[in-house]
C-alpha cells in the first residue's frame, strides 16, 4: 500500500539531528491528529513510575493503539512532539532514545521538549503525533 508521508532531509542543515527536518503529505491524504499519548495502563494508573524510558515505551504502545484505531501505523506518522517532565537533558535523551528506536528508518520530524509538569500523577512522558494516510 502506498504511503502518504514523504520525509525530507536537508543537506544544508546539520546531520546531527536524528530525524528528517520536514515531511509532506499529498492533498488527498487524510490527516490524523492524535492527542498526547500518555503512559497510562488500561485501569488509568501510570505505568513505569519514575522511569523515563519505561514511560516512553508505554506511551508508544498507547500511540500505536490510537493509530491502529484510526487506520494508521507508526509509518504513517508525519511529525511528533515528545514532552518530558524534567529539567535534565539526560532524562529527555532517555525518553527520546526509545521514541527514536521505535520509529527506526521512519525518522519523522520531531520536537523534544522539557516541561515542568504533565497532567497525570507520576507522569513523566507524553508523545503527540500527526499522521497522514491514503484511503483506498
Amino acid at each position: 500500500m502506498p504511503r502518504a508521508v514523504t520525509l525530507i532531509r536537508s543537506a544544508s542543515l546539520s546531520s546531527v539531528a536524528e530525524y528528517a527536518y520536514a515531511a509532506t503529505a499529498p492533498a488527498e491524504a487524510r490527516l490524523i491528529f492524535l492527542a498526547g499519548a500518555c503512559p497510562l495502563n488500561e485501569d488509568g494508573s501510570t505505568a513505569a513510575v519514575g522511569d523515563y524510558a519505561g514511560q516512553a515505551a508505554k506511551a508508544l504502545e498507547n500511540l500505536r493503539t490510537a493509530l491502529a484505531d484510526a487506520g494508521a501505523s507508526l509509518h504513517d506518522v508525519i511529525s511528533t512532539r515528545v514532552l518530558v517532565a524534567s529539567q535534565r537533558q539526560q532524562d529527555l535523551v532517555k525518553a527520546w532514545e526509545v521514541v527514536r528506536d521505535a520509529f527506526g528508518d521512519h525518522d519523522v520530524p520531531s520536537t523534544l521538549m522539557g516541561v515542568t509538569v504533565l497532567g497525570y500523577a507520576d507522569q513523566l512522558v507524553e508523545i503527540e503525533a500527526v499522521a497522514a494516510v491514503l484511503d483506498a
